[in-house]
């Protein structure tokens, strides 16, 4: 018997929910993203498998997915308590496996350890799981950690399963760009390329003093180790527990003026540490996004003197990063997270080594 990793991850998850609500929109392109209104200044959550025929995905404003789209497609307001409730759904079909252990990482996506000699059994074997409980289709990335049983999802879908191990980790993996690795955005695919590193095998090969140089010590090392697939082997059951609160909005008229921009970024500050005040837990650090019209975007963030569990002290640091913000540019779109100090014995860094960021 052996240790495995599945990487479950549903297709076209908010998609499918919809389709499932709706069944007269299956097989047309459906595109889910803000109020449903192509017009208005929102962003692609998600988009059918038939709407990606057309270039459009996650992410893309949907004015641009609107002159993407065919006739026939059908935009869709995202619903969070449908999704929250379907992913509910997923997660207790995945956990009433027997000899499982189940980390949920997002809505739609979780892992499983397993001890078997026979994976794919148990990837099936998931697969009718939540198929029976939902009507929602998933597909299974086996792998012998979870960087690679991740990655493996991507060629197992849709409705497949793939298994990804260090035996075939270079045979699959090795002339591939290194954006294909999890973790690796388009920023750093640029910085490893100018230093030479264009593919994931010459991210293996790469001098990792010379990564630890670029991304500092413990980035460095952690890009170098992907080169080759290496990964965190435990899957932890334990309930994740937020790092951060945010709030963000996208404003349908730009924000002119730096009143304007103070205003929102303190209302947008209140609210995230109301959250986080929720909690219980004090706020140690901020963060400020800002989109400048037409779509450049900038992160800035700061560290506050000591933590604290004093609304208008975070609102005020929120603002002076705004007083930062070039005061000639329009601004789309803004954004406030508040990092918390973390409960004792728990640390989210340990569990996802790349997290998403406001």
């Amino acid at each position: 018997m052996a240790d495995w990793v599945l990487h479950v991850d549903m297709d076209q998850f908010i998609a499918a929910v919809e389709v499932l609500r709706r069944p007269e929109l299956a097989g047309l392109p459906v595109i889910v993203g803000g109020r449903g209104d192509p017009t208005e200044r929102a962003v692609v959550s998600t988009a059918s498998y038939e709407a990606r025929a057309f270039g459009i995905g996650s992410g893309m404003p949907l004015k641009i997915a609107a002159r993407k789209a065919p006739d026939d497609a059908v935009f869709l307001p995202v619903d969070h308590e449908a999704y929250a409730l379907a992913s509910g759904e997923v997660m207790a079909a995945l956990r009433a496996l027997p000899d499982v252990v189940l980390e949920i990482v997002g809505w739609d996506e979780c892992f499983l350890g397993v001890t078997t000699d026979d994976p794919e059994t148990m990837a099936r074997s998931a697969q009718a799981a939540v198929l029976d409980a939902t009507e929602l289709h998933c597909s299974v990335g086996i792998g012998d950690n979870k960087v690679r049983a991740k990655i493996a999802t991507g060629f197992g879908k849709p409705r497949g399963i793939f298994r990804l191990t260090a035996d075939n980790w270079f045979e699959i993996m090795g002339d591939r760009p290194t954006r294909e690795l999890w973790g690796v955005g388009p920023k750093v695919q640029r910085r490893l390329a100018a230093h030479g590193i264009l593919t994931v095998r010459e991210l293996a090969d790469a001098d990792e003093q010379a990564l630890v140089a670029e991304f500092g010590p413990r980035m460095g090392v952690w890009y170098h180790g992907l080169g080759s697939g290496i990964g965190p082997r435990s899957v932890d059951d334990t309930p994740w527990v937020a790092r951060s609160h945010s709030r963000e909005m996208t404003y349908q008229q730009n924000l002119t003026t730096p009143d304007q921009v103070e205003t929102a970024i303190r209302e947008l500050a209140a609210q995230a540490f109301q959250d986080c005040a929720a909690e219980g837990r004090p706020v140690v650090r901020v963060y400020l996004k800002v989109r400048y019209a037409p779509f450049e975007t900038r992160t800035i963030g700061r560290k506050l003197p000591g933590p604290t569990t004093d609304r208008q002290e975070f609102v005020a640091a929120a603002a002076a990063l705004g007083a930062t913000l070039d005061p000639e540019r329009e601004v789309r779109l803004l954004g406030v997270r508040a990092e918390m100090t973390m409960p004792d014995g728990a640390d989210d860094a340990e569990r996802t080594p790349v997290r998403g960021r406001i």
